[in-house]
């Protein structure tokens, strides 16, 4: 059993990242990505200070906008034109989840496409959908892809079943691993699918991206399949020094010893999103550029 180590993939293509902007700097353009943040939700926090600091270590210009959770969304709209049209910026990122008044689909579909580094303005998602290189991949599942590449996992006719159809990760997965170049059988499965165990049990590879602690057991995964965790979830553990612990949606310790490889929660899916992030920006910045 391969345990797929997300620290190490991410660390690799943080080097490449750096690499690139070595070559862009050379040609006078520094990658610039800005981070909004309305209100003060403490796992968002963590997030956006661990995005900017992977700006600082690589060399890459990085603002951080942070706006009461007052804001209206005249307000929000605003910061996202100003960003439209700062030509410092190539990547705008507003942090989800925003506050209720906050009309989110509205927002994404204000930011320039060529600067939509998280992949969800209607135009990268078309892109996704006709294997348009141009377009920006959503970087949960971007990354999710190069785990099972660096882990030398051969999807070309494989079985794939993804739990979870959220535009975040679920959907873009499952185009992803449709696409022509991984040629993968897929099916989407999610709350309401019939028999969800059974649906797992046919995978080769399966992606568990559904937000629902520890969801996935043993007796739902094939002997030798693939796993890849993508959630994250907080739950209770007052032996911790935090007061919890971080779990996957898969119940890792039984099932684990069925997989021929699996990603770990700390430490799987989770470094590649901000590893994703990074190149997203910089293939905006050369593509605002005209290289």
């Amino acid at each position: 059993m391969k345990i797929i180590d997300g620290k190490a993939v991410a660390a690799t293509v943080l080097l490449e990242c750096q690499q690139e902007i070595a070559e862009l700097l050379e040609k006078g353009i520094q990658p610039g990505l800005a981070v909004v943040l309305v209100g003060e939700d403490p796992a968002s926090q963590v997030y956006v200070a661990s995005k900017v600091k992977t700006c600082a270590e690589l060399g890459m210009h990085s603002k951080k906008i942070v706006m009461p959770a007052t804001s209206t969304q005249a307000e929000l709209l605003d910061v996202v034109q100003q960003l439209n049209n700062d030509p410092t910026i190539h990547g705008i990122l507003v942090q989800s989840p925003p506050p209720p008044q906050i009309n989110e689909e509205e927002i994404i579909n204000a930011i320039d496409p060529r600067k939509d580094v998280d992949g969800f303005h209607p135009q990268n998602v078309a892109k996704l959908v006709l294997e348009d290189p141009s377009g920006f991949v959503p970087c949960t599942p971007a990354g999710a892809m190069r785990l099972l590449a660096a882990a030398g996992i051969d999807t070309n006719g494989a079985e794939a079943v993804v739990l979870g159809r959220s535009m975040i990760v679920g959907k873009p997965m499952a185009l992803l691993l449709m696409a022509k170049n991984a040629n993968a059988t897929v099916t989407v499965a999610h709350s309401r699918s019939r028999d969800l165990p059974a649906l797992c049990r046919r995978a080769d590879i399966l992606i568990a991206a559904v937000g629902r602690p520890e969801m996935v057991k043993a007796d739902w995964v094939k002997e030798g399949a693939v796993v890849i965790d993508v959630g994250i979830n907080r739950i209770a553990d007052p032996s911790k020094k935090s007061g919890f612990r971080l779990t996957g949606d898969v119940a890792y310790d039984e099932v684990a010893s069925r997989c021929s490889a699996i990603t770990p929660v700390p430490g799987g899916v989770g470094p590649m999103t901000i590893a994703m992030l990074m190149k997203n920006t910089l293939q905006a910045a050369r593509q605002i550029n005209g290289l």
